[in-house]
């Protein structure tokens, strides 16, 4: 992987999103989020990407050791906190019970540490290398929200579909210009984190499911060219 990854950042990246997909899509749509199965397999997946970077000494690069020090200049990320709730608008209910529900839950936590590496880490990078921020941002958002058309394999309906897909595209947008700017992938794993793991405590309606769509289109709209904006430096400070 340290030879492919060194010839080629992007196809290094599409590999660790193909074995990412090849795992987890079969295992998630037999067994459900809530398996142990699901859960082993994401550990797995996470301790890979995990060691390679620690060996390789890439945490700095992808973000991994810092977050920013001065938060007040990206609005101390408020946009994003908010919009990490949207699952719990229409109200709470766990998904599953006991065991069952913790497993859920922390599978939840892993997709979205992995997610974050893979497309916001090594892809991006990658892309960003090659060439520019304007085209990786781009590229790297609409890519992790297309990602999400693997759901109809799982026999989900073709307009929630399209749905998850339209939020998942803003959340790369929101996710991609956060990491771009501050050049910490913390804020963006915490708060991938915490929308996946809300779903498991979520009491879904049509209403609240369009309003947190909306809502979150409106706030990547608003919020990613304000992140943009920002001069080159402006609290990018980090600590460690």
């Amino acid at each position: 992987m340290h030879r492919l990854y060194k010839k080629n950042e992007v196809s290094f990246a599409l590999v660790w999103i193909m074995i990412y997909c090849l795992v987890s899509i079969p295992i998630r749509g037999q067994l459900g989020d809530e398996s142990p199965f699901m859960f082993l397999s994401l550990v797995l997946i996470a301790t890979g990407i995990t060691v390679f970077i620690k060996k390789y000494h890439l945490e700095e690069k992808y973000g991994l050791d810092t977050y920013p020090k001065r938060p007040r200049s990206y609005l101390y990320f408020i946009p994003v906190w908010i919009l990490t709730t949207g699952n719990l608008w229409g109200g709470f209910e766990l998904s599953y019970t006991g065991l069952a529900q913790v497993g859920a839950v922390l599978s939840m936590v892993l997709v979205g540490y992995i997610e974050e590496v893979i497309f916001r880490g090594f892809l991006f990078q990658g892309i960003l290398a090659k060439d520019g921020a304007a085209k990786a941002i781009v590229i790297v958002s609409v890519t992790f929200g297309i990602g999400h058309i693997v759901n109809l394999f799982d026999g989900q309906a073709n307009l929630e579909t399209i749905l998850q897909i339209i939020f998942a595209i803003a959340w790369g947008f929101l996710f991609t210009s956060i990491v771009y700017k501050s050049k910490s992938l913390i804020p963006c794993i915490l708060a991938h984190g915490m929308v996946n793991t809300f779903s498991k405590f979520a009491q879904e309606s049509v209403l609240s499911k369009w309003g947190y769509i909306f809502a979150t289109i409106l706030v990547a709209a608003i919020y990613c060219p304000y992140l943009l904006k920002l001069k080159e430096g402006e609290g990018d400070e980090k600590i460690i």
